[in-house]
């Protein structure tokens, strides 16, 4: 029997996978899209490899992993009849970690987010039905809380139905939440909210840019539109991913909901470019919150244009209402049961902003090796 991940070759995705792997020593069925199986394998190694050399990956990919190659949001994710019976009668316990994060399009929101959510759901209740599902774990996010401003929110008031979303991400996900709960009434669930997902706090190398891009850019402005005492809540990879594992294979968790961020221990603005000027020996910017009207209008003007500038606003006007919104979510949940805190974004964030300039934002992948032969792990 083995774990059902979805989102392997993702972001968190992959955290979770080499932590299950190297931690737990769990088995897993994966969902990996391919045009075939060779394919699909280097989409996996090309996930994996910041996480552990080649030969490691191999041993894993042979002993431990069953690849079914197909697609989130096809009808039984596009498996052939046996493949999916297969999946169904040797998964035993789901992670749902595979979601769209493209906040400026409703279509992908929907497809990959809700009917994606909906085809990981009916897996769930056909393996239920069969032998019994230890576990269905939901990776959502603290976004379902909607628009917030100067809050401390816990878990048992993030999601309220007359709150408006700030953007289609958000608004699938609060839905995705609802749906799990109403259709798997009979099953184990576990809800992971992550805030700000940003670098790992081991090593400086990172496989996603998206929101690393935003905070480069701000890093090198002499002056940012924030107020400067304002805390932004972002916690570390490996913390989110260690959470994930760790509460999903114990077999009582105490709660069923958690905040996987950095809760009242969120650093501010102030803190956070202080720490990060000392370590450039460079001097820290100035905060003028009274322009944040007139940065919000440029960034949406450049936001429509082409070029660097115009990529750079483009990702900026997404992420920068969670960054003026001065609210944390409380983490007294995991961090009592885990037994440990995230890392301050301070303590890693130069080495991080470091790596991504000098790699210009490009992770350097390591090819296939050629004399290994692939192709013999698929379900």
């Amino acid at each position: 029997m083995a774990i059902f991940l979805t989102g392997a070759t993702g972001y968190i995705g992959a955290h979770v996978t080499a932590n299950l792997l190297e931690r737990h020593d769990a088995t897993l069925n994966l969902l990996v899209r391919g045009r075939d199986l060779h394919d699909a394998e280097v989409r996996l190694w090309n996930a994996l490899q910041l996480h552990m050399p080649f030969p490691t990956f191999y041993e894993y990919l042979q002993a431990k992993i069953r690849i079914f190659i197909g697609d989130l949001t096809s009808p039984q994710f596009g498996l052939d009849r046996d493949s999916y019976d297969r999946l169904v009668h040797t998964t035993d316990s789901i992670i749902h970690c595979a979601a769209s994060l493209n906040r400026k399009s409703e279509k992908s929101c929907l497809n990959v987010n809700l009917r994606g959510t909906l085809e990981v759901v009916q897996l769930a209740r056909r393996s239920q039905y069969y032998h019994g599902l230890r576990r269905f774990s939901n990776v959502s996010t603290v976004a379902v809380a909607g628009k917030r401003s100067h809050e401390v929110v816990t878990e048992d008031w993030s999601i309220d139905w007359e709150r408006s979303d700030y953007d289609p991400y958000a608004r699938t996900k609060k839905f995705c939440e609802h749906m799990v709960r109403e259709l798997l009434p009979d099953v184990p669930l576990t809800i992971f909210r992550p805030s700000i997902v940003l670098g790992d706090s081991r090593y400086p190398e990172t496989t996603q840019f998206d929101m690393v891009r935003s905070f480069v850019f701000l890093a090198g402005l002499p002056m940012l539109p924030f107020r400067p005492h304002d805390r932004i809540d972002i916690v570390n990879v490996d913390f989110v991913a260690d959470a994930i594992s760790t509460l999903h294979m114990k077999p009582n968790p105490q709660y069923d909901t958690y905040h996987l961020s950095s809760g009242k221990g969120s650093q501010t603005f102030q803190e956070l470019t202080k720490a990060l000027a000392a370590e450039q020996n460079a001097r820290a910017p100035l905060f003028m919150p009274v322009l944040e009207g007139s940065f919000s209008a440029v960034v949406n003007a450049l936001a429509n244009g082409k070029g660097r500038a115009g990529r750079g606003a483009a990702l900026l006007k997404v992420f920068l209402p969670y960054l003026v919104w001065n609210t944390v979510f409380d983490n007294t949940r995991v961090t009592a049961e885990l037994g440990k805190k995230p890392v301050p974004f301070s303590q890693y964030s130069f080495p991080l902003l470091r790596f991504s300039r000098q790699n210009k934002f490009r992770y350097p992948y390591q090819e296939w090796p050629a004399s290994t032969r692939a192709g013999g792990s698929a379900a």
